[in-house]
């Protein structure tokens, strides 16, 4: 058997030798039926060792918006990680030393977080995030809590984006915003995601929308933030004001 650079072969080759993980092709992952791919269990131990990568829940847009957002930051917060899709891409645009802080209970309690049937461990999620951050990547702390709970007791610092995309309840929604909201820095901003349900080009879900709707597309926007952006599904609103009282002390 000829084993080229570019092969796949040569790829499970090099990355023997390096020790890592590498992807079944799509060429096979595609044959897997639904109820297999699915399958809780089965799909855990496949992210966990590596064998096929997480689900993608944002568009390549969304990525490239959240990833300049993030280009400079020192602190990146995310609400909801799931299988880790977004944190790998987090991962990959901020800078060594930079802290991104995934906070997830993985434990859907509202049923609005994930479609039906979805599931991820925090195991499985861990692994596939600290393959992304190994070398060169960001300090990555986890939370195995409610991000509501997170915020209100928050106190590693101010935050440089809080990317929302954890419970897609409009109660759930807006509580991660009124929880987070505060931790933001001056010029600093505030991502939703799946909040242009019903927009041209958009989507999402009828939670992160309302919230979304009933704070920025109204008459009076939230004092000190204003509608900075809007792509695919994704909503991204920014800090303008510096915060009252005392400036927040800068961490290390």
């Amino acid at each position: 058997m000829v084993v080229g650079r570019g092969s796949w072969a040569g790829g499970v080759l090099r990355a023997l030798y390096r020790r890592r993980p590498v992807p079944l092709p799509q060429s096979i992952r595609g044959r897997v039926p639904d109820r297999v791919r699915d399958a809780h269990a089965l799909r855990a131990a496949a992210l966990a060792g590596g064998l096929i990568p997480p689900r993608p829940m944002h568009s390549e847009t969304e990525a490239r918006t959240l990833a300049r957002l993030c280009r400079g930051a020192r602190r990146v917060v995310e609400l909801g990680v799931y299988e880790g899709s977004s944190a790998v891409m987090f991962c990959r645009a901020l800078d060594r030393g930079a802290e991104l802080h995934l906070i997830d209970p993985f434990v859907d309690e509202s049923g609005a977080a994930l479609p039906p049937g979805w599931s991820s461990t925090p195991t499985a999620a861990r692994l596939t995030v600290s393959r992304a951050a190994w070398r060169g990547g960001p300090r990555v702390r986890w939370h195995i809590a409610r991000s509501q709970d997170v915020g209100r007791s928050w106190t590693a610092g101010p935050v440089d984006l809080v990317f929302i995309d954890g419970d897609h309840s409009l109660e759930g929604c807006r509580e991660d915003w009124e929880a987070w909201k505060d931790h933001v820095v001056p010029g600093g901003a505030v991502a939703f995601h799946d909040a242009r349900l019903g927009r041209a080009g958009g989507g999402g879900g009828p939670g992160p929308t309302e919230v979304v709707d009933g704070l920025f597309r109204g008459p009076r926007l939230p004092e000190g933030w204003m509608l900075a952006d809007e792509i695919d599904t994704l909503v991204v609103v920014r800090r303008t004001l510096r915060p009252a009282g005392p400036p927040a002390a800068l961490t290390t």
